[in-house]
């Protein structure tokens, strides 16, 4: 039987962490995650960690396993995931993948592209350029720099966009340039299960899902890690609309029909992101579970 890597994507709030942990049962596999939302170990209840309970039925990895003090980034998790993954198929021929982040997904599935270091003067100028004159004139910037992506990068995320433009800068080459070269071959097969729903579906369970997390506590959570909002690691939807709540700029109300809108923007990027890959096989989320193993060990086992 070869190694297999089961990587189950799919838009935020479509049910990935429940068919995790129920693939992980039918194959007596253990969990990596590669959400990079849920590295960090502050922020729980803004990234949607699995429950102490849902922890407990198999054995997970990369789940905040991280500091928001840490700099983390996906070159990073691609070298420590395949590490993870050599050490856990010595003992295990299926090994479950679960998240929405889709550069994380690529970069253990495929391997990253290279892009040449930067004089790190150019990433300090773009921060104080995002302090003075926003994100739109970021965006802006990067759009006359490097059309295609401007075109396919989470533009809501200064990270990605400040990313995108210290390439464009520093190299004097678009940032589009230096992706799709040739890769290392991976040592195990992958199966890539996306879960999808309707898009009304899809938004009201974000919708309830944001509903959830705020009488879970995020409010608070928001206000505690409120002093560091300047780190990458919170440069992210739920914890930045709160912190212009907190900075008097919106009004509560505002900030969490803000939250619920940049969830469904996110997610409306997540499928059409994970809708590139052809090779995916795709269930509703209502699929019985069942049905999914089933197909998996057609695959696995033809």
């Amino acid at each position: 039987m070869s190694k297999t890597l089961i990587s189950i994507v799919g838009p935020t709030a479509i049910g990935k962490t429940a068919l995790s942990i129920a693939l992980a049962k039918q194959f007596q596999a253990p969990i990596i995650s590669c959400d990079s939302r849920q590295f960090y170990k502050e922020t729980t209840i803004g990234t949607a960690v699995p429950t102490q309970k849902e922890l407990a039925q198999a054995d997970h990895y990369f789940i905040q396993n991280r500091s928001i003090f840490e700099d983390y980034n996906v070159g990073q998790f691609e070298r420590d995931a395949l590490l993870k993954l050599d050490e856990l198929f010595q003992e295990n021929n299926v090994v479950i993948m679960v998240g929405g982040s889709g550069l994380y997904v690529d970069a253990v599935l495929n391997g990253l592209d290279y892009f040449p270091d930067v004089d790190p003067k150019i990433r300090e100028q773009l921060n104080a350029n995002l302090e003075s004159k926003g994100l739109t004139y970021l965006q802006a910037q990067l759009e006359n720099l490097d059309p295609e992506t401007y075109a396919t990068i989470a533009i809501d995320n200064p990270h990605r966009v400040i990313r995108a433009l210290e390439v464009c800068i520093g190299s004097g080459e678009t940032y589009s340039s230096f992706k799709n070269k040739p890769k290392a071959p991976r040592n195990f097969m992958s199966i890539k299960v996306g879960l999808t729903a309707d898009r009304a579906i899809m938004y009201d369970r974000i919708n309830q899902r944001v509903d959830i997390m705020l009488n879970e506590g995020l409010l608070e959570e928001a206000k505690q890690v409120y002093p560091n909002k300047h780190l990458n690691a919170l440069q992210t939807v739920g914890y930045r609309e709160l912190f212009s709540y907190f900075d008097g700029t919106i009004s509560l109300e505002f900030a969490i029909e803000e939250i619920k809108k940049n969830t469904r923007r996110f997610a409306k990027r997540q499928v059409t992101w994970f809708k590139k890959d052809s090779t995916t096989l795709w269930f509703d989320y209502l699929a019985a579970k069942k049905t999914i193993y089933e197909e998996l060990e057609k695959k696995i086992n033809p």
